[in-house]
C-alpha cells in the first residue's frame, strides 16, 4: 500500500519552521479587509463555478487534503493533509482510504465524522435526497463507485478504474467537506464549516463578513480576528480604494498588467505579482441554435480570431497563445508553442484564416450586403466585457455584426449552462492543473459545464484513456491527442491563456499567491497583519 502519513518527518519540518520563524513573529489580531468585484451568486462553493464564491467563502471550510498554501505551484507533491491525517491506496489503485482527524467540530458545535464525508460525496454525485440546485462538477466523480465509512474516523473511496488525478480532486478549494446536518439550501446563505473562520453575514451587493473560529482544530490559527469583504462594482473605485489603504488586498483576476503598473507607480511599497491564471479566454458557440448548428459557421467564427491582438491589447503581450491546458513552465500538460501553432485555426497568418472564413460565410449566404447579426453574451465584469468588445470588432472582418449582451454574475453561469445564448465570450479557469478536470468538466458529453453542448464519443474515449494512464509521458501524449481533436472539432476555441495581477499591502504577511490556479489559496489561516 502507498501511504502519505503525518509522521516524524512532517513534525521535524514543522519544528524547523518554528525555529526559523518564532511564533511571536506572527502578530494575532486585526481585520483583513478585502473587496469583491461582484455579488457572489451564493455562498455554496459546491453549487457555483466562480472565484466570486470560492475566494470569500473558502476560509469557512476544510478539505480532506489541500494544496500547500505556502507553495506557488499546485502539484501532487504539494498536497497536504487537512481533515485527513493520512491516506493510502490499495495495490491496484482502485481504493483510496483516508484516516480522519478526531479533534474537529463544526462551527455549530457538532462533531465532524466520516459520515459528513459520505454525505458530501452523495450530494456531489446526485445520490442524496437533499440535492444541490446546481452541480457544476458532478462529472468529476463519474469514476467513483462507492464511498464507505469505517466508523467515525476512516473513509474509503472505491473507484471503477485507476485514476491518476483522483487524489488531486480533493485538494482544490472547490472540494470542501460539508456537514450532513445542514441542508443544501442553508449552505447557500448561512454556510457552516470546520474552517479557520466562521460565517457572520452575507448581504447581497454589499458585503460578506467572517470572524475567527476560536475552536479551530489547527491551534493558534488563524491569526486575524476577522475578514471583511465589501462588494465594489466599479474597478476604478476598487483600485483607488486599495491605493488609499482602504483594502489590504486586491481581488483575484481583477488587475490588468497596466493596472498593476499604475498601482506600483502610486503605491511603490505594494507587493504585486503577475499570475499565470490557468484561466482561458474562449469562444463558446451554442451548437443547438441555428445557424450555429452548422459546422461551417462555427469554423468561420473560429477562423476570425486574431489571438495576438487579444494578448497585446489586454495583457501587453504577457498572456500566451495556448490550447486547453496551461503552458509551461507553470503548467505540466500544455502543448509546446510549435504544436499549438499547428492546430487548425491557431496559425499566425490571420489574413489567410479570415479569407477562408469569408468564403465559408459566403457559402452560407452572408456577405457585406447581408451580414450575420447576433449578440455576444458575456458576464458583466471587465474581465469578460473587455475581450468581448475585441471579439465583436474582429467578427466584423467576416461579415458578422454583433452587439454586446452583458449578463450579471448571478445569472451568467445558469444561463449558459441551459444553453440560453447563441455566441458567447467566456473565461474558464481550471480548478487544478490536471487534464481530468479540464476535459471532463468542459468537453465530455453531458457535463453541466460543457456550455456549447459539444459531444464526441470518440473524444470521450480518449479522455478516459488519458485519465487511467499512469505513465506520465504516455499520458501527456494522449492529452495532446485530445487537444488536437478538440481544435479540429472547434469544440471551444481558446483565445488565450490568461495572466492577471494581484497586489497586497506590505504589512500583509503569510500569503503566497499560487501561480497555476486561482481557486486554491484562500484559506487565509496563515495570514497575519504586521501593523
Amino acid at each position: 500500500m502507498r501511504h502519505r502519513p503525518i509522521g516524524f518527518a512532517a513534525a521535524l519540518a514543522a519544528a524547523l519552521v518554528l525555529v526559523a520563524s518564532p511564533a511571536s513573529a506572527q502578530k494575532p489580531g486585526g481585520t483583513l479587509r478585502m473587496y469583491l468585484w461582484d455579488n457572489p451568486p451564493s455562498a455554496s462553493i459546491h453549487e457555483e463555478a466562480t472565484v466570486s464564491t470560492v475566494m470569500p467563502f473558502m476560509a469557512l471550510f476544510n478539505n480532506l487534503v489541500l494544496y500547500d498554501q505556502a507553495k506557488q505551484l499546485n502539484t501532487m507533491d504539494a498536497i497536504e493533509p487537512e481533515l485527513a491525517t493520512s491516506w493510502a491506496w490499495n495495490d491496484d489503485g482502485t481504493r483510496l482510504t483516508f484516516a480522519l482527524r478526531r479533534d474537529v467540530i463544526w462551527h455549530d458545535g457538532k462533531p465532524f465524522t466520516a459520515n459528513d464525508v459520505v454525505c458530501t460525496m452523495d450530494r456531489l454525485q446526485g445520490k442524496a435526497e437533499d440535492k444541490f440546485r446546481k452541480n457544476p462538477r458532478k462529472i468529476w466523480w463519474n469514476n467513483l463507485k462507492e464511498v464507505v465509512a469505517d466508523g467515525d474516523h476512516e473513509v474509503s473511496f472505491i473507484l471503477g478504474r485507476p485514476q491518476a488525478s483522483f487524489l488531486a480532486l480533493f485538494a482544490t478549494g472547490y472540494t470542501p467537506i460539508y456537514p450532513c446536518h445542514v441542508s443544501a439550501q442553508d449552505m447557500r446563505t448561512k454556510p457552516v464549516g470546520t474552517g479557520p473562520f466562521k460565517f457572520v453575514e452575507f448581504k447581497g451587493n454589499e458585503s460578506v463578513k467572517l470572524v475567527r473560529n476560536a475552536d479551530y482544530w489547527r491551534k493558534g490559527h488563524p491569526y486575524v480576528d476577522a475578514i471583511d469583504w465589501r462588494i465594489v462594482a466599479n474597478r476604478s473605485t476598487r483600485v483607488l480604494a486599495f491605493i488609499a489603504g482602504e483594502f489590504d488586498m486586491t481581488f483575484s483576476l481583477d488587475l490588468t498588467v497596466a493596472l498593476v503598473r499604475d498601482i506600483k507607480s502610486q503605491l511603490p511599497q505594494a507587493v504585486c505579482e503577475l499570475q499565470p491564471t490557468n484561466n482561458t479566454t474562449n469562444l463558446i458557440v451554442n451548437r443547438n441554435a441555428a445557424p450555429f448548428d452548422d459546422p461551417g459557421m462555427r469554423s468561420a467564427l473560429a477562423l476570425a480570431l486574431d489571438r495576438k491582438a487579444f494578448i497585446d491589447i489586454l495583457t501587453e503581450g504577457q498572456a500566451k497563445v495556448g490550447g486547453v491546458m496551461l503552458p509551461g513552465p507553470e503548467g505540466s500538460w500544455g502543448m509546446p508553442a510549435e504544436m499549438v501553432a499547428a492546430l487548425p485555426g491557431y496559425g499566425t497568418d490571420v489574413g489567410n484564416s479570415r479569407g477562408e472564413a469569408r468564403k465559408i460565410m459566403a457559402g452560407l449566404g452572408y456577405g457585406a450586403g447581408n451580414p450575420l447579426k447576433l449578440k455576444v453574451a458575456t458576464r458583466n465584469i471587465p474581465l469578460y466585457r473587455d475581450p468581448a468588445v475585441i471579439l465583436i470588432d474582429q467578427l466584423k472582418q467576416i461579415h458578422v455584426e454583433a452587439e454586446l449582451d452583458p449578463i450579471e454574475t448571478n445569472q451568467w453561469f445558469a444561463k449558459v449552462a441551459r444553453g440560453d445564448y447563441s455566441v458567447g465570450l467566456n473565461l474558464t479557469a481550471a480548478a487544478l492543473d490536471d487534464p481530468d478536470v479540464n476535459f471532463y468538466e468542459n468537453y465530455a458529453c453531458g457535463s453541466e459545464r460543457n456550455y456549447p453542448g459539444y459531444c464526441n464519443p470518440a473524444v470521450d474515449k480518449l479522455i478516459d484513456r488519458q485519465s487511467r494512464e499512469t505513465d506520465l509521458a504516455k499520458r501527456r501524449s494522449l492529452v495532446w491527442e485530445v487537444e488536437k481533436k478538440l481544435a479540429e472539432d472547434v469544440a471551444r476555441p481558446i483565445i488565450m491563456q490568461g495572466v492577471a495581477g494581484l497586489c497586497w499591502q506590505p504589512y500583509v504577511r503569510g500569503f503566497v499567491l499560487h501561480h497555476n490556479g486561482i481557486y486554491n489559496n484562500w484559506r487565509f489561516d496563515d495570514v497575519w497583519l504586521d501593523k
